[in-house]
Formats: C-alpha cells, sequence, structure tokens
C-alpha cells in the first residue's frame, strides 16, 4: 500500500496499540470534520466497552471536554455518547462535545439534558466545482499569480519526507513567532508534523526552500478532507496561503475527494440563519471576544480569508454540554482545554508576548536605526 492508503511509511507503530485502534476506527468511521484529529498527540483516548467507537479527550476540573463527537457508526452513536458521558459522571465528571457538527446536535436537540451552543461555522466545497470557481474569481486569480510571479511553487511531499524535514519546521517556528497567543493545544497542536500518518503535505518553495505548506486531514465517512492547517515562513509572499490551498484542493479533486473544508471559524457571521440562539451571557461575551480579541486571534480576519474562497456553503458547529443549561463554567473548561492549564496563565504569558513584541517594533523603528 501507499501511504495514501496508510502505508508502512505512514503508519503509526504497531506497538501502540491504543493508537493503532484509534486510527483503524477513524478512517472506518470518521464523519465530523475534527474526526482525525483524535490522533493528535497530548490528549487521551477513551473507547466504547464493545471496542467499536472512540473519541478523544482533556479531562478538566469538574468537565471532560471531548474532541468532536465520539466516532462511531451511525446506528451506534447515541448508545456511545451515553457510555461515554456514563463514564465521565463515575469521574465526578460533566462532559462537553467541542466543535460537534450538526449530526450530534440533531440527536441531541430534544433532549432535556442536553444544551448547545453555537461556536461559529465551517466552510465546506465540493472539490469538482473548486477549479470553476477559482476561474470566475478574479480577485482571487490576482493573489495566485501575484505568488506565482514571486517564483513560489507547489508540491506534495510524501509524509516521511514532511515529517523528518528540518526546512518545515523552521517554517513552524516563523509562523509562530508571529502569533498574538502563545501556542495552544487539543485541537489546534501547533506542530502536526511528527504524526501525519494518512494526512497530505502540500508544500510551497521558493528559491529553492520551503516557504510554508498546507496540512490536509482525512474526513473518511464524507469522501473529504480538513485542510487542518496552513503555516506561512518568513519567505512566503503574498497569495502563497490561496496557492498552496489551491494546488491541495485540485489534487483532493483530482482524487475523487467528494468534500473539503477549512474548518471551524470562531465566531464567524456565516453561520446559517436557523441556527439555534445562544445565551444572553455568552452572546454578550462573544461580541466583546470578536471587537477586541483580534489583538491576539483575528476572528474576523480568518473568517473573511476563509469567505473570500466562496465555500458552496456553511456548516454549523457547535459545543454541547450534558446539562441542562450552558454555564461558564463549561466555557472556562473549554479554555483549560486549549490552554493545557488555567487559562488565567495563558493570558498572562499572551500579555507578557505582546509587551515584548511592542518593545522589539519601537526598537526596530527607533530614529537612527538604518
Amino acid at each position: 500500500m501507499d501511504r495514501r492508503d496508510g502505508g508502512p511509511d505512514a503508519a503509526p507503530s504497531p506497538r501502540d496499540a491504543e493508537l493503532l485502534r484509534a486510527r483503524e476506527l477513524v478512517l472506518r468511521w470518521g464523519w465530523n470534520a475534527a474526526a482525525y484529529q483524535i490522533l493528535n498527540p497530548g490528549i487521551d483516548l477513551w473507547f466504547s466497552a464493545e471496542g467499536d467507537a472512540v473519541a478523544r479527550f482533556v479531562d478538566t476540573p469538574g468537565c471532560r471536554v471531548v474532541a468532536g463527537a465520539p466516532v462511531s457508526a451511525p446506528e451506534r452513536l447515541r448508545a456511545v455518547a451515553a457510555e461515554l458521558e456514563a463514564a465521565a459522571r463515575e469521574r465526578g465528571r460533566r462532559v462537553c462535545y467541542f466543535a460537534a457538527g450538526h449530526r450530534l446536535e440533531e440527536m441531541l436537540r430534544a433532549s432535556p439534558d442536553h444544551s448547545r451552543v453555537l461556536l461559529g461555522a465551517q466552510p465546506v466545497w465540493d472539490p469538482a466545482r473548486w477549479r470553476g470557481a477559482v476561474e470566475s474569481h478574479a480577485s482571487l486569480r490576482a493573489q495566485l499569480n501575484r505568488a506565482r510571479n514571486k517564483g513560489v511553487t507547489v508540491e506534495e511531499w510524501p509524509a516521511e519526507r514532511a515529517m523528518h524535514s528540518p526546512e518545515l519546521r523552521r517554517c513552524v517556528a516563523e509562523w509562530l513567532s508571529t502569533r498574538g497567543l502563545p501556542p495552544l493545544h487539543f485541537m489546534v497542536e501547533p506542530d502536526l508534523l511528527g504524526r501525519l500518518f494518512d494526512r497530505r503535505v502540500f508544500v510551497a518553495r521558493r528559491g529553492g526552500a520551503p516557504a510554508g505548506f498546507v496540512v490536509s486531514s482525512p474526513v473518511p465517512a464524507r469522501q473529504g478532507w480538513l485542510i487542518e492547517q496552513w503555516v506561512r515562513g518568513d519567505r512566503a509572499p503574498n497569495g502563497t496561503t490561496e496557492l498552496m490551498i489551491d494546488t491541495a484542493v485540485r489534487s483532493l479533486a483530482a482524487d475523487g475527494a467528494r468534500y473539503v473544508t477549512l474548518g471551524l471559524s470562531p465566531l464567524s457571521r456565516h453561520a446559517p440563519t436557523d441556527a439555534p440562539a445562544n445565551p444572553a451571557w455568552l452572546r454578550l461575551a462573544l461580541e466583546w471576544l470578536r471587537l477586541h480579541g483580534n489583538r491576539f486571534y483575528n476572528f474576523q480576519g480568518l473568517d473573511s480569508f476563509k469567505a473570500k474562497l466562496r465555500p458552496d456553503g456553511w456548516e454549523p458547529i457547535y459545543a454541547i454540554g450534558n446539562t441542562p443549561r450552558f454555564s461558564p463554567r463549561v466555557l472556562y473548561a473549554i479554555a483549560t482545554a486549549f490552554s493545557a492549564g488555567s487559562p488565567l496563565t495563558l493570558i498572562g504569558r499572551a500579555l507578557t508576548r505582546a509587551a515584548r513584541q511592542e518593545a522589539a517594533w519601537l526598537v526596530t523603528r527607533s530614529p537612527g536605526r538604518s
């Protein structure tokens, strides 16, 4: 088998039986766009008693935060969710499914023991229609040509080459140095190169050296892919990200993909209008974050970037808790999962990082410096 089929160069070590079991289940039943992220490092795995379902989670005080939704056969999803929640309850924890799609939300919508909030939306494309959409979009074509005119080319790399490339890790380091927040975890691990497995990597090169790359992860039950990560190094001119995504989607389309998404756009204004309304306290908190949080995470910029690629539609993405009302404590648990510790500590580190960046900016622009 070649690497796209999970060949020897891409598969995890057979000694890691738990990870291998999880991968097999994801490749069979993975429907949620985030399903493959179960295999990312740093997260615990839960398996059903029958061994036919898996979930990835982080335990925080009082709450088990689950990545997406349990991976299982569709007809088993309700029973698996109930089993997972019972296991968490035995440890004194409620459950929150973070970044769940509409399948789990529809199943639990009428449950009086569950509540859900809208996190945002993810753009989706039929890859077969991508080429026509790009060719009819003048500003997007201009971005692609801008990168090409600067000497950028994009090629797919075998997983083995990408996993062991110091140049790609350099790109990751350069990219992270421009982020407003320190590296987050849980579903946004900054370095995926150590566990590519069935993922596909498309690398932008300029002047012979890598300038960035995108990582696409399979969504097997939908014959699709999640463009999980796009990384720009210091050598990447404008249009590089668009060119990498364009190359990736065209390649996936040529191989028969029927679904592509760029993943959750938090606080997106493109969520379907029939999505449920959030509690008033959460609407106020998210609106404040949308207006004032761009110094650390550019919510509006990310949403605008995805929208300009003209998706065929937007899917609502939820956080679903097994409590009758979604409380601030559950929101704090989610923040704890992403910060891998205290969210307050993360905020302190972010402010320190921001101060250092501002100081460096002032030094480089002070009089007398050339």
